[in-house]
């Protein structure tokens, strides 16, 4: 309808009915096209910056999903959920308490779609297409929230008429995730870290939504989003260190005049009926948080006295560092782009007064960079650190890069053409108009990209991308045992190795097992320690098979005293190693005469 009112004084002129000698000289169905497109694109337009990633992240995560081996922490989904209901609460109160949700969950779940490699992983997939959607959702919001640009930036909008910010920034930034090698990576993994990052992204949405308007509604959603954040993983919880920030880096006072993605104008500033402050901090944010954790509080009191489970964990170091960074862009060539796409993102965002209300840079930096750095510097007292805690931050990135490259586009779209060397550019007898330059960076960047993805993506695909590889460990077992081997598991925990693909390794006598898994209401079960009793087992046997997994890649030492006695039966027999396979970190040691 912007072609009407050219020239028109009166902006009603273009809407008067037509005056009788007039309606030959205007068709009336060719003018009804223009209005009919126009009232469809906003109804539709807006679903598909959230669709078109949903729907991405969907092919990309969904495409051979069950083709990477289980390893051993699904191993540990797998045995848990095969228990009776009844008989995963007992384990939660010895271990894993922090996967409790989960498992619950997967258990109903499993009960319908079964046990495979693909069915376990299916809910981890459905997760991630969600959280897409609302990193899409949040991205665009964030944008929308932005205060109007200075006259400068005014001036921009002007000469890229048709260029709708906040929509192109919920869909690159929705885009980036749904193609993040290690979203597919964990939408493939059949732990909770997948519904975690949804639930974490959805909380995010939900604030976006709160600050703003100050409804309880809004608060409410955003508490509930929180408390399944860090029921599902107790380190989610960061997640409100990380907002805490982004309210602190924006002002109430700025958000006057703001409007959402539908035009519709926000509540703005501190309005009657949106509740007190404190300082820059909603006391409403505050009261839901604190609901959240006031509600979570018997889990984390039961993991704080579960943290044998992270016995395993060691301070940080410059390779943690380079780990973090490699796993949230997706490989190493992919670092420098992302941070390239990260600091233009920033440059959205910066002032020459500051920070712009609840724009994407505001939520998402400190998302990205508080929840590791909490944990890091708390590694340093006590090691709690380890990179698939901290993998709910990876959409912030994704929001970050987004805004960064929609940035590259506006600042395209307000250049004029001759110093881009394009003024007499044409595509056959099509003179390429500003707008259609705006593209060719982001076409370019979205290009190099997709080069440096490609790789990265076909290997989360590949069961060398998980340290185990349990399917080719069982395979190794079914072709080689015979009637009467037996095995022993160095350490004791080593028994998830067996439970991923179990068959084979059941036919094999367990000499030193003293309760199964679920007896003993324990992961792995338990394990006789008395030597002589071990001892008293080892009879008749002619081959011993010895099942171990390390990183080093190298036969561990034995450590404890059950330990030391099993290697010591089969040394004291005369056995030699007949053969070795390696799995993975899965080591299976053959010894016999």
């Amino acid at each position: 309808m912007a072609e009407t009112d050219i020239g028109s004084p009166d902006p009603g002129a273009a809407f008067a009915a037509p005056q009788p000698q007039d309606v030959a000289a205007v068709p009336a169905a060719p003018a009804a096209e223009p209005e009919r497109r126009a009232g469809i694109w906003p109804r539709w337009g807006g679903w598909l910056v959230i669709a078109v990633p949903a729907a991405t992240s969907l092919v990309v995560g969904g495409y051979e999903i069950g083709g990477p081996s289980l390893w051993r922490d699904e191993a540990y989904t797998k045995d848990a959920i095969a228990r009776p209901f009844g008989e995963i609460f007992p384990l939660l109160g010895h271990q894993d308490a922090v996967h409790g949700a989960y498992y619950l969950l997967m258990h109903v779940i499993a009960t319908v779609i079964g046990t495979s490699a693909a069915a376990l992983r299916l809910p981890s997939l459905c997760a991630m297409v969600v959280a897409t959607g609302f990193t899409a959702a949040a991205g665009r919001r964030a944008a929308a929230l932005a205060r109007p640009p200075d006259r400068a930036a005014g001036q921009a909008n002007s000469a890229g008429r048709g260029l709708d910010v906040p929509a192109l920034t919920g869909l690159l930034s929705g885009l980036l995730f749904a193609t993040a090698p290690y979203m597919t990576y964990y939408a493939q993994m059949a732990r909770s870290y997948a519904i975690e990052t949804m639930f974490a992204v959805i909380a995010t949405y939900l604030l976006l939504r709160a600050w703003p308007d100050g409804r309880w509604r809004w608060w409410l959603g955003y508490g509930a989003a929180v408390a399944l954040t860090g029921l599902f993983n107790i380190f989610g919880l960061l997640i409100l260190a990380a907002h805490g920030v982004t309210l602190l880096l924006s002002s109430a006072g700025d958000q006057t005049g703001a409007r959402d993605q539908t035009g519709a104008r926000s509540r703005a500033g501190r309005p009657p009926g949106t509740g007190r402050w404190l300082g820059r901090i909603p006391l409403r944010w505050l009261a839901a948080s604190a609901a959240a954790l006031l509600v979570l509080g018997p889990l984390l009191g039961l993991a704080s006295r579960q943290q044998t489970q992270i016995a395993w964990l060691n301070r940080p170091n410059l390779n943690a560092m380079e780990r973090l960074l490699t796993n949230l862009a997706g490989s190493r060539p992919l670092i420098v782009p992302f941070a390239l796409l990260a600091l233009c993102g920033l440059l959205t965002a910066w002032r020459a007064d500051g920070w712009r209300p609840l724009n994407p840079a505001a939520v998402a930096l400190p998302w990205l960079v508080v929840p590791p750095f909490v944990l890091i510097a708390a590694s340093f007292v006590k090691p709690v650190y380890y990179v698939r805690y901290v993998e709910f931050c990876l959409p912030a990135l994704a929001i970050l890069a987004g805004a960064g490259l929609t940035w590259l586009v506006r600042l395209a779209a307000v250049t004029p053409p001759g110093r881009l060397g394009l003024g007499r550019l044409r595509l056959g007898r099509l003179r390429l108009g500003r707008l259609r330059l705006a593209w060719l960076p982001a076409a370019l960047v979205v290009a190099v990209l997709a080069a440096l993805l490609a790789g990265p993506q076909q290997a989360m695909r590949q069961t060398a991308a998980r340290p185990d590889n349990l399917r080719l460990a069982s395979g190794i077992v079914a072709a080689h045992e015979q009637p009467g081997d037996v095995v022993f598991y160095i350490p004791a925990t080593m028994h998830v190795l067996g439970t991923g693909y179990p068959a084979p390794f059941g036919r094999l006598r367990d000499m030193a097992r003293k309760e199964s898994a679920t007896a003993s209401a324990t992961l792995t079960g338990t394990e006789i320690t008395s030597p002589a009793v071990l001892k008293s087992r080892f009879t008749d046997v002619r081959r011993v098979w010895v099942v171990t997994g390390a990183s080093s890649y190298k036969f561990p030492k034995p450590s404890t005293r059950a330990d030391k006695e099993k290697m010591a039966l089969i040394t004291g027999a005369g056995m030699h190693i007949l053969h070795r396979w390696q799995a993975g970190e899965v080591m299976l040691t053959l010894y016999g005469y």
